[in-house]
C-alpha cells in the first residue's frame, strides 16, 4: 500500500443490493484523479437518499472504498474503478474503511478535511504575488 491507510480506522463490509437507482451514492478519486493529497484511494463523495445506500444507511461520505466484490482498488484509475461498479452485478460487497471523526474546536461544517494540491499551489501564488507587490513598493520608497 502506499502508506495512506490509517490502521486505527475501522473496516468493514458492507452488502448492498442494486435498485431501480443504482446503488446510490458518487465516488471520487482514483491513481488519476487524487482526491486526497498523497493517496490515491477511491472515497464516497455523495450518499443518494433514495438509492441502496441511503436506505441501507451505512455508507457515508468521506468512506474509503478499499474493494468491489474482493477486487481491490488499490493502483486503478478512476474510470476502471467506475468500470468495475458497471458490471459488478445485483448484489455488491464493499469493503470500506470508515471516515474517521475529528474531534476539534471550530468549524463542524461540512466543508472538505483536505485541501487539493491545486488549491494549495492556488494560495501560494496568491502570497508570492502579495510579497512581490508589498517588495515592489519597499524598493520604490527606498
Amino acid at each position: 500500500m502506499n502508506g495512506s491507510l490509517d490502521t486505527s480506522s475501522k473496516v468493514e463490509t458492507i452488502r448492498l443490493k442494486r435498485g431501480p437507482a443504482g446503488l446510490g451514492f458518487n465516488i471520487v478519486g482514483g491513481v488519476d484523479q487524487q482526491y486526497v493529497y498523497n493517496d490515491s484511494g477511491v472515497y464516497v463523495s455523495k450518499i443518494k437518499e433514495d438509492g441502496a445506500a441511503g436506505q441501507d444507511g451505512r455508507l457515508q461520505e468521506g468512506d474509503k472504498i478499499l474493494s468491489i466484490n474482493g477486487a481491490v482498488l488499490e493502483g486503478r484509475t478512476h474510470k476502471a474503478v467506475v468500470e468495475l461498479f458497471r458490471t459488478a452485478g445485483e448484489e455488491v460487497e464493499l469493503l470500506i474503511q470508515k471516515k474517521e471523526s475529528h474531534h476539534m474546536n471550530g468549524s463542524t461544517g461540512s466543508e472538505s478535511e483536505h485541501q487539493s494540491p491545486a488549491s494549495i499551489l492556488g494560495l501560494l501564488a496568491v502570497l508570492t504575488g502579495a510579497a512581490a507587490i508589498l517588495f515592489y513598493i519597499y524598493r520604490r520608497r527606498a
